[in-house]
């Protein structure tokens, strides 16, 4: 987290706002025309309470080439989307909360009046390389111990 705050301050700000964070520390991409992707995080409380440990996969097709490994962050502003990652079978395009991936740019305009999403997802710490055009879809699952 000190990484992302670093280059974007102002998540700072969305963090002490949200409901909770869910951090997947290293998540490894690879592919050529199919990819996937996957790694395991875990989700605090804004106080720092680990709430619980969970996966994250993706599989993604088009023309792509490459391996990357780097780190998100996404940060619940509602209770609703807390409670919908606790009870659903995982996220997956196209269904749950809205979720809104924020590049540094837009970052800079956050404010506690501008932020209305569900969820501000941020991909950072990108090491090395992954070109190319695709869908991709990404689920999220609970780790059960």
């Amino acid at each position: 987290m000190n990484s992302l705050y670093a280059s974007t301050p102002h998540a700072k700000s969305l963090a002490d706002n949200s409901f909770g964070i869910l951090i997947f520390p290293g998540i490894l991409k690879a592919g050529f025309l199919v990819g996937g992707a996957g790694g395991d995080g875990v989700l605090f409380s804004k106080d720092g309470r680990v709430l619980g440990y969970y996966n994250v996969s993706a599989l993604s097709y088009g023309l792509q080439a490459g391996a990357q490994n780097f780190s998100e962050a996404m940060f619940l502003m509602t209770p609703g989307a807390k409670q919908y990652l606790d009870s659903s079978d995982g996220w997956s395009v196209g269904a749950g909360p809205s979720v809104v991936l924020a590049d540094t740019g837009m970052a800079k305009d956050f404010s506690t009046t501008t932020v209305r999403s569900d969820v501000y997802a941020f991909v950072f710490g990108q090491t090395g390389l992954m070109a190319g055009l695709g869908v991709q879809g990404q689920k999220i699952t609970k780790i059960t111990e």
